[in-house]
């Protein structure tokens, strides 16, 4: 579909078609400002221009890579006041890898005392209980 200035736009269900998203999605995006509230035809149909094709591009791509929505409105409201956000997101990251370091050390440590679990579990001890000694004797 094209405007009135002959730019290509699209309506809500089409744009939500080729980004994957479900257009109550894009609805919800706009709810929480992520993206302006688009322009609307005559009888009230959702227009989407190239920027906001693109910012709904950023979004899911940063999604992808397992951004926050409170984090990904950060960035683009760096963006927005037209500043450059490429720092933000690097500190943001490093605070991500941080985070998951954090969590693949607390997995480990759960899996060794899971494995001790179990080997105590094959020796046969405590296997007798109300319901499974395996489990009301854990430590």
């Amino acid at each position: 579909m094209r405007s009135r200035d002959g730019q290509r736009t699209w309506r809500i269900g089409e744009l939500a078609a080729e980004l994957g998203m479900n257009p109550r999605t894009l609805r919800y995006y706009e709810a929480i400002g992520l993206i302006p509230p688009p322009r609307r035809t005559s009888s009230g149909y959702r227009l989407y221009g190239s920027a906001e094709r693109e910012r709904l591009r950023f979004i899911c791509k940063a999604r992808a890579i397992g951004l926050s929505l409170s984090e990904i409105r950060e960035i683009l409201r760096l963006r927005d006041a037209g500043r450059e956000p490429c720092e933000h997101v690097i500190a943001m990251l490093d605070r991500k890898i941080a985070d998951l370091d954090r969590q693949i050390r607390a997995l480990e440590r759960f899996r060794r005392e899971l494995q001790a679990l179990r080997r105590r579990a094959a020796r046969r001890a405590h296997r007798h209980g109300a319901i499974c000694g395996i489990i009301e004797h854990a430590a």
